[in-house]
């Protein structure tokens, strides 16, 4: 994938939210933590979603779906307020489903590519190596 240098890339799950920025090249993507942003998982729409498919989601499902949304909305100022140029987001399925969901026309037009890989808790070197691998 190419990824622009000093492009911004949110890492995300149900519980974690880890920034960092491309200070490498296109084609040589060399992450540096730019923080951990605190959230506030207020968002549980997607309970809403949930009660129609016949499945009963556990609190904790609600949760990990509102931090999803938490995120994209904290992208979404970011991207909005001008500090987010371009994006990649990398998440577990399930939270970039509910991300995609609450992306603001800024952030999507800012977004280079999204991955839907668990990846949280990986080594930076990991994070790199599946950044050049995907499409």
């Amino acid at each position: 994938m190419k990824l622009p240098h000093n492009a911004h890339i949110a890492l995300v799950d149900g519980e974690h939210f880890t920034l960092f920025r491309n200070a490498g090249q296109m084609f040589e993507p060399k992450l540096s933590e730019e923080g951990k942003p605190e959230l506030d998982p207020t968002n549980f729409s997607a309970g809403v979603r949930h009660q129609d498919s016949g499945r009963k989601p556990d609190s904790t499902d609600l949760g990990e779906l509102a931090h999803g949304a938490a995120a994209a909305e904290w992208l979404n100022a970011r991207a909005i307020a001008g500090d987010i140029e371009a994006l990649l987001v990398i998440a577990d399925p399930k939270t970039l489903g509910e991300m995609r969901q609450h992306y603001h026309t800024e952030l999507t037009d800012r977004l280079v590519g999204e991955i839907a890989k668990t990846l949280t808790g990986q080594t930076t070197d990991r994070i790199e190596a599946a950044i050049i691998a995907a499409p």
